[in-house]
């Protein structure tokens, strides 16, 4: 059966039809990185370290099948990555972002426009929206990608907030398995960018039978939501929510 393991933030290893596929690499050691500017409280990022000694994350480097980005903010496409993974590794990316990937030596790019099938594994691609109005256009695009496999689907929803693409995604493919980006992310000024424990429990809402997987919590520092919190905003909701520890490996 299908499963994914979170490694931290918005990195996962999801492990299907045989295949480990990396989604949304950000491979640095903690604190490597300025903060996110215009955020609170200002503390350098990743604010924790990878679940994996060096030894351990070199093995799995080598052990990636396929590399899928979902948008090319530095907290989900880091320099790290950009270094350590090989070069030659099949990667698949929304089309805004096929020339900067390319240009960073990556030679096996796909963008996936609707939708694309890969050693037997389906991947549809949904967008979303990173924030609302004028700083949503500011974030640029965003994708999600939902991977299928003998009617296994798992929905990896990426930088959205509850947006009709998410509901779309929801609705068409019916995925048993839904990763939100959750930790709230905002700056000082304006909405939140990823999503709220609200919207976490509109996705519940729209899709009861959806095994929620919430991630992108207390790892970098404009993500406000921690995993405590949102845990308790659930509970009182009573709905059911998977929070996963960094290392954690969730089944379909």
């Amino acid at each position: 059966m299908s499963n994914i393991q979170l490694l931290r933030h918005a990195t996962i290893v999801v492990n299907m039809a045989g295949k480990k596929l990396l989604v949304d690499p950000m491979l640095a050691e903690k604190e490597a990185f300025d903060p996110v500017p215009n955020s609170e409280p200002a503390l350098r990022i990743p604010m924790v370290d990878l679940p994996l000694s060096a030894e351990e994350l070199a093995t799995l480097v080598k052990e990636i099948d396929a590399i899928f980005v979902t948008h090319t903010h530095p907290d989900h496409w880091d320099p790290v990555a950009q270094a350590m993974l090989p070069k030659d590794t099949p990667l698949f990316c929304q089309a805004p972002d096929e020339k900067a990937i390319k240009e960073q030596g990556f030679t096996q790019v796909t963008v996936i426009e609707d939708k694309v099938e890969w050693e037997g594994i389906t991947i549809h691609r949904f967008g979303g929206v990173h924030g609302t109005g004028q700083l949503a256009e500011m974030m640029g695009p965003v994708s999600g990608f939902v991977y299928s496999y003998e009617g296994e689907k798992i929905y990896v929803a990426g930088d959205t907030i509850w947006h009709p693409e998410v509901v779309r995604a929801l609705d068409t493919l019916k995925p048993q398995m839904t990763v939100l980006n959750a930790g709230g992310a905002q700056f000082v000024q304006g909405d939140p960018i990823t999503m709220t424990p609200e919207d976490v429990a509109k996705v519940h809402q729209q899709a009861p039978n959806t095994k929620i997987v919430a991630i992108h919590m207390d790892v970098v520092n404009h993500c406000n939501i921690k995993r405590t919190d949102l845990q308790q905003a659930m509970d009182d909701k009573g709905i059911k929510v998977e929070i996963p520890a960094d290392g954690e490996v969730v089944n379909l």
